[in-house]
């Protein structure tokens, strides 16, 4: 049974993972701040104890796998960019603590280490923290490897780019290129049908509607229509959401809805209506976009457990 700490947990996507390709798991802890995707993460998993909100602030246990997907928002070119300076106090800085509480662990520490961001901490401006990391995780005994990674090379129409950095221990290093990557279906494949979407998803709003189809950064507040893939789905998929809409025709045009947006991300109609018994829209839209796609964890397992 392999033993899972999850570090700034959201709802449990490598917990997901490993469930659906079924090798048996036990969360030793989940750690995870937001109580609205603690309750979710409780629903989806309710046959076992639940998990209180906590910081991972001096947190100390003795996991065979560790993942930590610290807050991106000061990494994220459409965030704050304050970036991840040890001692700067931003949400991104968080990771440090995740140093720290694997090096309070002695002997105990974890096989295996994944860290999960956005591709703008290999940019010129963040990069010198990310560095960092992978010089502590050294200090630490640690192999590191990393790569860019699109979920749509792993069977999620969504152009979705983050980097995946795996840190083994004892001088073993992670084959990127052994991951089983499967091209993306047509997005209409996750989609529910237009006449079975409430028409309270269907765009109104004249400053919205003005958007379609401007010219510009989708982070300005373009609005894409979807054709076969969506883009990134954010935590604000309401208002001019980066990911694009869906074209009704005749000139009417809605969202991607809160059960979409977690087909997306891979989960099941049965994670996201366990979730949904305990949270509302605009949260259920959150914890999608927080997330991490189901399937690029379950490719990466494959290769390092089966």
């Amino acid at each position: 049974m392999i033993k899972i700490l999850e570090l700034f947990g959201g709802i449990g996507s490598p917990r997901i993972a490993l469930r659906n390709i079924g090798i048996p798991v036990k969360a030793i802890d989940y750690v995870e701040i937001d109580e609205k995707a603690v309750r979710s993460y409780n629903a989806m998993f309710a046959d076992e104890l639940a998990h209180k909100t906590q910081s991972v602030v001096g947190w100390n246990l003795k996991p065979d796998i560790l993942i930590h997907g610290s807050p991106c928002q000061d990494f994220s070119i459409a965030g704050y960019q304050k970036g991840a300076d040890e001692g700067s106090e931003t949400r991104s800085s968080l990771m440090w603590e995740t140093l720290n509480i694997i090096e309070q662990m002695g002997i105990w520490k974890p096989r295996i280490v994944i860290w999960e961001n956005v591709k703008n901490v290999l940019s010129k401006h963040m990069i010198h923290n990310f560095n960092k990391y992978l010089v502590k995780m050294e200090q630490l005994g640690y192999t590191n490897s990393f790569e860019i990674l699109n979920a749509m090379d792993f069977g999620l129409p969504q152009k979705r780019e983050r980097v995946f950095t795996i840190s083994y221990l004892n001088g073993t290093s992670f084959d990127f290129d052994k991951l089983e990557r499967k091209k993306a279906p047509h997005i209409n494949e996750f989609l529910q049908p237009n006449e079975e979407v409430d028409p309270k998803y269907t765009i109104t709003q004249p400053s919205m509607l003005k958007k379609i189809g401007d010219d510009g950064s989708a982070f300005s507040g373009r609005l894409e229509v979807i054709n076969d893939h969506c883009k990134t789905i954010t935590t604000k998929q309401l208002r001019c959401p980066n990911s694009g809409i869906i074209d009704l025709g005749n000139g009417q045009y809605r969202l991607l809805t809160e059960l979409e947006c977690w087909r997306l991300q891979g989960y099941s109609d049965e994670d996201f209506y366990a979730a949904s018994e305990v949270n509302g829209k605009t949260a259920l839209y959150a914890q999608a976009g927080n997330s991490i796609p189901v399937t690029i964890f379950e490719s990466m397992f494959k290769v390092m457990i089966l």
